[in-house]
C-alpha cells in the first residue's frame, strides 16, 4: 500500500489513526499548497483532487478519511478497534463521527477556506466569502453543544478512544492556528483536547 500524504488536518487525522493502530505505510508527499493534488497524475488516483488517498496493493485507491480509517481498522485486527467491537459501539462511533463532521468540521473548514484561506482556495473551489463568519459561528455553536454533552466522559463516544475523537482533535488543532480557537468556555472539550494532545499519536 501507499499513503498519499500532505499538510492539513485530513491527512493528519489518518496518520493519527494509523499511529494508534500501529500501522506503518509508505508515504508519497503531495504538494497541496502548490496545487499538485489538483493536477495529473494525482487526479488519476483521486479524481476529487482531495487529500489524502490510500493506494491498495491491487492498485485500487480509497479516498475520504473515514472510509480509509474504517478500512485500516478492519484489516488490522490485532490492535483494539477504533470503530467499535459491537454493533452498538460501531453505530455510536459512526453517529458521533458524522455529527462532528457535518456540524463542526465542515462549517469550520469552509469558514477558513472562504476567509483566511481564500487566496489559496479561490481558484480551486467555489468560495463564498460572505458566508465565512456565519459558518464559523455554526462551528462554535456546535462545539458548545458538544461540550455540554461531553460532561466528564473521557472520550466523545464514551469510555474508549474512537475515530470520532481523532477526527475532532485533528481539526480543532488545525482551527486554532487559522483564527478559530476553541472558546475557553468549552471546559470539557478543552480538558479532552489536552488529554488527546498528550497521546503519542498527536505528534505525527
Amino acid at each position: 500500500m501507499k499513503f498519499y500524504n500532505s499538510v492539513g488536518p485530513n491527512p493528519r487525522m489518518v496518520r493519527m489513526f494509523m499511529a494508534e493502530k500501529g500501522i506503518e505505510i509508505p508515504k508519497a508527499e503531495i504538494d497541496l499548497r502548490g496545487g499538485e493534488n489538483r493536477r495529473e497524475p494525482y487526479l488519476n488516483l483521486n479524481p476529487a483532487g482531495q487529500m489524502p488517498a490510500l493506494e491498495l496493493d491491487d492498485g485500487s485507491v480509497l479516498a475520504e478519511i473515514t472510509a480509509i480509517c474504517e478500512y485500516l481498522d478492519e484489516i488490522k485486527k490485532d490492535t483494539p478497534s477504533l470503530i467499535g467491537d459491537t454493533p452498538e459501539e460501531r453505530a455510536k462511533t459512526r453517529m458521533w463521527t458524522r455529527r462532528i463532521d457535518l456540524n463542526i468540521v465542515e462549517p469550520a473548514a469552509a469558514g477558513f477556506r472562504f476567509s483566511e484561506g481564500l487566496k489559496l482556495f479561490q481558484s480551486r473551489i467555489r468560495c463564498i466569502p460572505q458566508a465565512a463568519d456565519d459558518l464559523k459561528t455554526i462551528a462554535r455553536e456546535k462545539l458548545a453543544w458538544l461540550d455540554g454533552l461531553m460532561g466528564d466522559k473521557p472520550f466523545v463516544a464514551g469510555d474508549k478512544l474512537t475515530m470520532a475523537d481523532i477526527l475532532l482533535f485533528a481539526f480543532l488543532d488545525f482551527m486554532k492556528g487559522v483564527g478559530q480557537p476553541l472558546d475557553p468556555a468549552c471546559k470539557n472539550i478543552a480538558a479532552w483536547f489536552e488529554r488527546m494532545k498528550a497521546r503519542p499519536s498527536a505528534a505525527v
